[in-house]
């Protein structure tokens, strides 16, 4: 499932337990639902942070993802 299909469902999810509520199992899906949402956001923010580079005042650069691995 994408990110789309899993965002659509969440809403979807969502919408039915405002509107009649959710079966236990919807519910189970629900939670699991944003939970693997939530780790594929860290994942790509963590991606996105460990490519960001510094150049630093004497010209040199400081990858900021290669710092955190090693030290």
């Amino acid at each position: 499932m994408n990110v789309e299909q899993m965002t659509a469902r969440i809403n979807e999810l969502y919408h039915k337990s405002q509107s009649e509520g959710l079966t236990p199992e919807e519910k189970e899906e629900q939670t699991m639902l944003r939970q693997a949402y939530v780790a594929n956001v860290r994942a790509n923010l963590r991606g996105q942070l460990d490519n960001i580079s510094i150049l630093e005042k004497d010209g040199s650069v400081t990858n900021l993802g290669e710092k955190k691995r090693h030290g």
